[in-house]
């Protein structure tokens, strides 16, 4: 039997559009039995629209990897752990296919590196920001190459906490980025490189002084905002209270704040009090950096 679990993601971070993401610590569990009749078991805070049947995602995934190895796909028994809210933004879509990856990989004898995988998950997902920290773990960049997608991780042990506040709302993803335009101007290009730059500095260097302004973005959140009421009032009022930085969420509708320990409390309250302004019920979670990624394990 192979147990998976895999860390939630926030990507984007501001600037960082499709590059940059941060593993946290809020999980979602697969667990295999094989020699079994085939079977999705759905346990966890979250069921509604997920199958449980050969159409789920991590399953999907499972058989995908066999496929491209050529391993015989065995029968198997598989119950899912879900605690990560599907369409909000945390990557709850990255986490199925890094996690069925992690899991078929196990199964067929890890043919495949860590590396190797990042190449097979970025396929399947489409954008690397999200499944990267969720197999690497901390904060990462991933530069697209010729050769596929090169991953850095920034920072994995980091005195900085979260403060998460999801909407009772979804988000289709591709609706989100429907709403991007075509094309960016040099000048707002030029903004985010500078400022994903400056971001990357603040990581490294833990200088999170930086944050604030390493964190604003034209390419995506003020775009985004139509759909979500409240979001710049809401990251502003995160700023205010306290926060390093604050960003929008992936594709949203969550929203993140990067902040010192021991202001959870005001920074939280602040979120969800400018919210709660605009009509919309949210969740606020207190989330620490996952330094480590995917991680899978043999029960016996």
């Amino acid at each position: 039997m192979i147990r998976v679990k895999i860390p939630a993601t926030s990507a984007n971070l501001g600037p960082g559009f499709d590059c940059l993401g941060m593993a946290l610590q809020l999980y979602n569990t697969i667990t295999v039995e094989t020699d079994r009749p085939f079977q999705i078991t759905l346990t966890g805070s979250y069921h509604d629209g997920i199958p449980a049947d050969e159409s789920n995602l991590v399953w999907q995934t499972m058989c995908n990897f066999w496929d491209l190895i050529h391993f015989p796909n065995p029968s198997a028994a598989l119950t899912l752990e879900n605690n990560i809210p599907p369409s909000r933004g945390l990557g709850s879509s990255s986490a199925a296919i890094v996690g069925g990856l992690v899991a078929a990989n196990a199964l067929a004898g890890s043919p495949y590196s860590k590396l190797e995988l990042l190449q097979v998950a970025n396929a399947i997902e489409g954008h690397p920001d999200n499944v990267t920290p969720a197999l690497y773990g901390g904060v990462t960049l991933s530069i697209p190459t010729e050769k596929g997608i090169l991953p850095r991780v920034l920072s994995q042990s980091t005195t900085l906490k979260t403060v998460v506040i999801i909407p009772d709302t979804h988000l289709n993803t591709q609706k989100a980025r429907g709403i991007l335009p075509p094309k960016v101007s040099r000048k707002d290009a030029v903004f985010n490189i500078s400022h994903a730059g400056l971001l990357i500095e603040a990581f490294i260097r833990e200088e999170y002084s930086l944050l604030k302004e390493g964190m604003r973005d034209v390419l995506h959140q003020n775009q985004r905002a139509i759909l979500i009421p409240g979001l710049l009032q809401t990251l502003e009022a995160a700023l205010q209270a306290g926060a390093y930085g604050s960003a929008l969420s992936g594709s949203g509708p969550t929203l993140i704040a990067l902040i010192p320990d021991g202001s959870q409390q005001n920074i939280s309250q602040s979120m969800i009090t400018t919210m709660a302004q605009y009509g919309i019920n949210v969740e606020a979670l207190r989330l620490e950096i996952d330094p480590y990624g995917a991680v899978s394990s043999l029960i016996v």
